[in-house]
């Protein structure tokens, strides 16, 4: 499918009224119920060019949502970049000085190094340390059916499950090129109780990824109890029930070399192609094939931009998980 052209683009929205924030952070905004229950925190624009998120945090923000229990927090993450949008060139407000989703380690958030992405990074992430439940919302390179990133915690595909819909949840554990917003400090240690999810909710520049990410943040409320059921239909309608399925991620290829020994696929796949047989050929790399490492294996979100460090495909399998949606 191609992406969304003309009067179809999902355009930014103005959260330039939200820019003050109430914690002495610009664009963050907390409010506590003053009753018991998980700190909860709703991200978007981790990356500048990712527009859904941003309208599903001004819709939050516009309908006055508050928690009913425990705290919720809003953050619009990276602003600057995405004070730079333009659709003639979206790719170009991805980020200022480097990926802002890749910087969530310990050592380097700590470092003597700066960028525009750490600066805010560091800001945030006081905010980020006190969550007990997290949604980060993002979208994708080509079109396709929206996706639960759940990391590899069993409570992470539990919460992911329970919330029904993205149809898809998938069990991953990062990339090579650097830790995700999503699995920093306690969100990926298996002793620990907080959860965060990464939500990819469809293309780009598409408006159905607005809508797929306001009815996200809805029911991610709804399921860990900030709010309840018709405060969550005033945010967004639910879609019919669907069975959902987890994919757990087997295997990670990462691009190596460029120029004309680079990483190429042998076709242009779609995410969540599904190749039948082990052992085929899906890429090339330095003149050796890539291969499928077992039979009907997902190929999840390949990507379009092949730079070297980078994560070119993730290579998954469906698997059962025992969980139903407590919502539909």
């Amino acid at each position: 499918m191609n992406s969304p052209q003309g009067p179809d683009l999902l355009r930014p929205v103005d959260i330039s009224a939200y820019a003050r924030g109430n914690l002495g952070v610009s664009h963050a905004h907390r409010f506590d119920s003053g009753r018991a229950g998980d700190d909860v925190v709703i991200l978007a624009l981790v990356h500048g060019n990712e527009l859904c998120g941003a309208h599903a945090l001004k819709r939050l923000l516009d309908l006055e949502i508050r928690p009913r229990q425990g705290s919720l927090t809003l953050c619009f993450a990276n602003v600057r970049a995405y004070g730079t949008y333009d659709d003639k060139m979206p790719t170009r407000a991805r980020f200022v000085d480097e990926d802002m989703n890749r910087v969530w380690d310990h050592a380097r958030l700590d470092g003597l190094q700066n960028s525009a992405e750490l600066e805010r990074a560091r800001a945030i992430r006081p905010l980020v340390a006190q969550a007990s439940r997290l949604l980060d919302i993002h979208s994708m390179q080509s079109a396709g059916e929206p996706l639960m990133l759940s990391g590899m915690t069993r409570r992470g595909q539990q919460l992911a499950t329970r919330m029904g819909f993205p149809h898809l949840v998938i069990a991953d554990n990062g990339h090579a090129s650097g830790r995700r917003l999503r699995d920093h400090g306690a969100f990926a240690d298996p002793e620990a109780e907080a959860i965060a999810l990464l939500a990819e909710c469809g293309q780009h520049q598409s408006p159905a990824a607005a809508e797929n990410a306001i009815e996200i943040a809805a029911r991610f409320l709804l399921t860990v109890g900030s709010i309840d059921r018709e405060t969550a239909e005033t945010i967004a309608p639910f879609r019919p029930h669907r069975p959902v399925q987890v994919i757990e991620v087997t295997e990670r290829v990462t691009v190596n070399h460029a120029g004309r020994n680079g990483f190429r696929f042998v076709e242009a796949y779609e995410s969540l192609a599904t190749i039948p047989l082990a052992g085929t050929v899906i890429a090339e790399e330095a003149g050796k094939p890539i291969r499928t490492p077992h039979d009907n294996c997902v190929l999840i979100m390949p990507s379009r931009r092949l730079v070297v460090g980078q994560t070119a495909v993730r290579l998954g399998r469906l698997v059962d998980h025992g969980a139903q949606s407590i919502l539909d």
